[in-house]
């Protein structure tokens, strides 16, 4: 069948497997090379390969301790399913992405991160251990004590050390599904950096930010903050019943929007109406955990916007020492290319020291681009802006960076290939973004 990321590009014929059980999957792994794929919402060609194989079945929740929040599951589990499960009983994933259709095995894949990466740290902070089937169907558990180094290589190794079977993350207790959330309307770039700063201690941040505007306003941005709420925060209405939160409707686009539709004039008129309506939003609100956490999730197969070619999105870090003038260089071009970004977010990412996860202690922006030629070529620009500032880039969101770019601007990928082929996982686990890359 013909699959493809969340990007809708590239598309590849592939044989999709989708084993019931363990011992199915070990089975698959005499066919060649191939890759584990949740729930498709990398964007690019991370979870693609000729043999790609569904996890999807395989899972099932397997034990849940009350007392430290342990949850052990298997790797087909979703964050959504977590969550469903869960947050009435008191219970909230401790680090989510930006949408809850993510397997368990992809955000360790992936060493997802979120709102929160200053004050928590990335999906791996909280991942005690796991289970990891290698050649021959071997299975290895492992942790920060046991087959650490593997365990190090795999989160943020993009399933290309093995396939995540099982694993051991903690919840965090939370005492309400609701959202204590902080709105700031910053101006421009300089006002938007300043308000992450001043409200560091903010448990969750982030900001949409306006790639369209220009001169003086260049960067503008709704900055939000967030806590969990505690009971004591809420309504007299809503204690009662604290995790009683309408969800999202489940509307969907039903079609592919025709190309014309995302142009500079459509984009512009976009971020000039969503920068005026959030700004008049109050400062103080509470808002239920969806549409903190996931707004994009309010509107399924929300990639068909971008219509039948698709997308592509670049997201890179640049650091602390050189994050201002990365930043201010990045929006510059964009705003020069014509070729605004439609959906746009930046976050401040806090210390990590980690042998392959890709946030490193500065600021991450994350840009949505239609897959048209000009867009296309603005990609090498972004590049080199983020390689010239120390910056490297999301392997989960992308579908076009040259090999020799990442392995310029991250040499750990170097040392990741190495490693691959000295164990031998090269010619059992690949995907189309690993032969791209030469990993």
């Amino acid at each position: 069948m013909q699959i493809s990321g969340w990007g809708r590009y590239p598309r590849i014929q592939a044989k999709l497997s989708t084993p019931r059980s363990e011992a199915a999957l070990a089975a698959l792994l005499d066919g060649g090379p191939l890759i584990a794929r949740g729930m498709g919402r990398a964007y690019g060609d991370s979870a693609l390969a000729a043999h790609t194989v569904s996890m999807l079945r395989l899972n099932h929740m397997i034990d849940f301790d009350p007392q430290t929040g342990q949850l052990v599951a298997e790797a087909g589990v979703t964050l959504q399913e977590i969550i469903t499960a869960f947050l009435p009983r008191g219970w909230f994933l401790s680090v989510t992405p930006g949408t809850q259709f993510v397997s368990l095995g992809g955000a360790i894949a992936a060493d997802v991160h979120g709102k929160n990466h200053h004050s928590e740290g990335a999906f791996s902070a909280f991942v005690d251990w796991f289970d990891l089937m290698g050649p021959g169907g071997t299975v290895t558990r492992c942790s920060r004590t046991e087959n650490k180094e593997l365990f190090g290589w795999t989160l943020g190794g993009m399933g290309l050390t093995g396939i995540v079977l099982r694993a051991a993350i903690r919840l965090k207790r939370v005492h309400s599904g609701w959202i204590r959330q902080t709105t700031i309307a910053a101006q421009n770039l300089d006002q938007a950096l300043a308000a992450f700063e001043d409200t560091y201690s903010a448990t969750y941040s982030m900001a949409w930010i306006d790639c369209a505007a220009t001169g003086d306003t260049m960067g503008r941005s709704i900055v939000m903050n967030g806590e969990h709420a505690l009971r004591a925060d809420l309504p007299a209405t809503h204690r009662a019943r604290p995790f009683d939160i309408p969800g999202h409707s489940g509307k969907s686009i039903p079609f592919d929007f025709p190309g014309f539709v995302l142009n500079p004039w459509s984009v512009r008129a976009f971020n000039e109406f969503y920068f005026r309506m959030n700004a008049r939003k109050p400062a103080q609100s509470l808002v239920g955990w969806e549409n903190f956490f996931y707004p994009l999730d309010a509107v399924r197969d929300w990639n068909r916007i971008y219509g039948r070619k698709g997308f592509m999105q670049f997201q890179c870090v640049v650091p602390l020492d050189s994050h201002a003038e990365g930043l201010r260089a990045i929006l510059d071009a964009i705003s020069r290319s014509g070729a605004g970004s439609f959906l746009a977010v930046l976050k401040r990412f806090g210390a990590q020291d980690s042998r392959l996860s890709f946030p490193m202690e500065g600021y991450t922006l994350a840009l949505d681009f239609p897959m048209t030629t000009r867009a296309l070529a603005l990609m090498p620009e972004l590049d080199r802006i983020t390689a010239d500032h120390g910056g490297r880039f999301y392997l989960a969101k992308d579908s076009r960076l040259p090999a020799q770019t990442l392995l310029d601007t991250d040499p750990r990928w170097q040392k990741f290939a190495a490693m691959r082929r000295q164990k031998g996982l090269a010619g059992q686990f690949a995907s189309a973004q690993s032969e791209r890359l030469g990993l």
